[in-house]
C-alpha cells in the first residue's frame, strides 16, 4: 500500500501508436491520472484499457491539476517543444518524445526552463535504455575494445514512408543518440547528403559523416527505401570489434576478437589478428519499461535530473547541423 501511495501521478498527451505504448507502461508503474488527445476516437478506443484514468481533449486540464507531478508528451514532433515548455512552466516534470525540439534554440529554452525550476526534463531516447546498447556502452567504457576508431549505424527498411519528416529526423535521431552516448563528445566536423525520390524536399535516404575531437569518426546510413530491414550499430576498436543488432532475437551483441596490429621488431608492417567470437547474455527487459522507470526515478530524486536533457540538447544541435549540411548544395 505504501508503494501504491508513493506512485508518481502522471498525465500524458498524445495517444498515437507509440503514445499508447507509453500509456500502457505508465499505467503499470505510476498513477496515470490523465490521458489527453485531440482525437475523441482515440480516447474512446483506449477508455476500457485504462479504467482509472480521466480522458480529455484539453491539455490545460493536465497542467491545472495540482496533483499531477509529471507530464508525458507523445504528440507529433512539431509540437514537442511547445507542449513540453508549457508543462515545465506549469511546474511539471516532463518526459518528451524525441527529438525534444526542431532547433537548438528550442531545445535550449527547454533545458533552461527545467534548470530554473529544478525540474526533470528527459527526452525519450529509447535505445539508450536497451540492454544491448547498455552492454555496448560497458564494452566501450571498460576498454575491452581498445580505443574506439570508428562507429557506424545502419537503420534501413522499406517503409514507414513519412510525408513531413525526412529520414534524418525520423530515423537518424535513434542512431545519433547512441553514437553520441558511446563516444561521449559532440562532433567537430560533419556533413550529410541525401535524396528525395518519393516527395520533393523530404529525403528518403540520407548518409551522414561525423568526426569527433578525439579523432573517432562515425557514419550513418538512413533509409526507408531499402530492401533490407536493418537496425545495427558497429563499433570498431583498436583491440576488438562489437556489433549491436536489434534484429537478432538472441545475439543482440556480438564481440569479435579481431584487430590490425603491428608486431614488435617489424618496420611499419601491419597484420590482422582473428580470435574468438562471442555473444554475451543480454537481458530481455522491455526498453520502454526501463525508460519509464528511469524517468520516474529521476522525478523521485534519484540521479542527475538534467543529464538526459543536456544529452538530448546535444542530439538536437547535431541534427540541426546535419540538416544544414543536407540543405546545402554539394560542391
Amino acid at each position: 500500500m505504501e508503494a501504491l501511495n508513493d506512485r508518481v501521478i502522471v498525465g500524458q498527451v498524445g495517444l498515437g501508436p507509440w503514445g499508447t505504448n507509453l500509456a500502457r507502461n505508465f499505467s503499470e508503474v505510476a498513477h496515470l491520472k490523465w490521458l489527453c488527445d485531440l482525437d475523441d476516437g482515440r480516447l474512446a478506443g483506449v477508455a476500457q484499457r485504462f479504467p482509472e484514468t480521466t480522458f480529455t481533449s484539453r491539455f490545460e486540464d493536465l497542467l491545472e491539476d495540482p496533483a499531477v507531478e509529471a507530464v508525458v508528451v507523445a504528440t507529433p514532433v512539431v509540437t514537442h517543444a511547445q507542449l513540453a515548455l508549457q508543462a515545465l512552466q506549469a511546474g511539471k516534470h516532463v518526459l518528451v518524445e524525441k527529438p525534444m525540439g526542431l532547433s537548438g534554440p528550442e531545445a535550449e529554452e527547454l533545458v533552461e526552463a527545467a534548470e530554473e525550476r529544478g525540474l526533470v526534463l528527459m527526452p525519450g531516447h529509447l535505445l539508450l535504455y536497451h540492454p544491448g546498447v547498455v552492454k555496448l556502452k560497458e564494452l566501450v567504457d571498460s576498454g575491452a575494445l581498445g580505443d574506439v576508431l570508428y562507429v557506424y549505424g545502419n537503420r534501413q527498411n522499406l517503409g514507414t514512408i513519412r510525408r513531413d519528416e525526412n529520414a534524418l529526423w525520423s530515423l537518424g535521431v535513434h542512431d545519433l543518440s547512441v553514437i553520441l552516448h558511446l563516444i561521449g563528445e559532440e562532433p567537430a566536423e560533419l556533413w550529410a547528403r541525401g535524396e528525395s525520390f518519393l516527395k520533393q524536399g523530404v529525403e528518403d535516404v540520407v548518409f551522414c559523416y561525423l568526426r569527433f575531437p578525439s579523432g573517432t569518426t562515425a557514419h550513418m546510413h538512413l533509409s526507408w527505401l531499402d530492401p533490407h530491414k536493418m537496425r545495427r550499430m558497429t563499433v570498431v576498436g583498436s583491440k576488438r570489434m562489437a556489433v549491436f543488432d536489434d534484429m537478432e532475437l538472441e545475439r543482440k551483441i556480438t564481440v569479435y576478437d579481431k584487430a590490425a596490429e603491428q608486431p614488435a621488431g617489424t618496420y611499419g608492417e601491419w597484420r590482422t589478428r582473428t580470435g574468438d567470437i562471442h555473444s554475451p547474455r543480454i537481458a530481455n527487459d522491455e526498453p520502454l519499461r526501463l525508460e519509464c522507470a528511469h524517468f520516474l526515478g529521476l522525478v523521485r530524486g534519484g540521479g542527475n535530473p538534467l543529464r538526459a536533457a543536456r544529452d538530448g540538447l546535444a542530439v538536437v544541435r547535431v541534427l540541426e547541423q546535419l540538416q544544414t549540411s543536407l540543405d546545402r548544395e554539394p560542391a
